[in-house]
């Protein structure tokens, strides 16, 4: 009986040494295997840095030109911990959203990007809990007519894999930390 119960742990023991370690290889894989997920996205430290530096300023809004490209300018909306809507685009009437940045009113430069913008320039980034763009959110990204959510439903929105999802968003990432960089160095400017 006592080689029974032995070989009866003996074999428990093996069961319970092989689950961990499919278990420990298949965390090892889920996570070798999706690294822009794992990884925090471009865009998130520099979504908090400016509700920061907004909070500091006691802004709700800011607008600055794009320095790297002529005639783009971005603004933003900020609802503290909530949300920041972000625009960048070419204007129709640059000289006069420049007047309205250099005025601070930014609130104003703001409903001019997303009004009075060229339709094919405009980028909106709509980064809900103003914390950078994240995977399986509901932040989205528009390029002009086309709508991206970041929701993880790749299927839905017509995308070949799920590879070419996470490519659109890493792209999407790059570009709203771009827009968040120069917003942040406008405000620095302005303090």
């Amino acid at each position: 009986m006592n080689v029974t119960a032995t070989t009866e742990n003996s074999s428990r023991e093996a069961f319970r040494k092989a689950v961990a370690r499919i278990c420990t290889c298949g965390a090892l894989a889920l996570t070798l295997g999706r690294p822009a997920l794992a990884q925090e996205s471009k865009s998130a430290a520099l979504a908090k840095q400016l509700g920061a530096a907004l909070d500091e300023a006691k802004l709700a809004s800011i607008a600055a030109k794009d320095v790297s490209q002529p005639d783009v300018f971005v603004a933003a909306l900020y609802y503290p911990g909530s949300m920041l809507l972000v625009v960048s685009a070419k204007i129709t009437a640059p000289a006069a959203l420049a007047d309205k940045i250099e005025k601070k009113q930014y609130q104003d430069a703001y409903v001019d990007l997303q009004s009075a913008s060229i339709p094919d320039t405009k980028i909106f980034v709509q980064d809900n809990g103003a914390d950078g763009l994240h995977m399986k959110t509901f932040d989205t990204i528009d390029r002009g007519a086309k709508s991206i959510a970041f929701d993880g439903e790749w299927k839905k929105q017509k995308f070949n894999s799920e590879q070419e999802y996470e490519k659109v968003f890493d792209d999407g990432d790059a570009q709203y930390a771009k827009m968040l960089s120069t917003l942040i160095g406008s405000l620095k400017k302005t303090s």
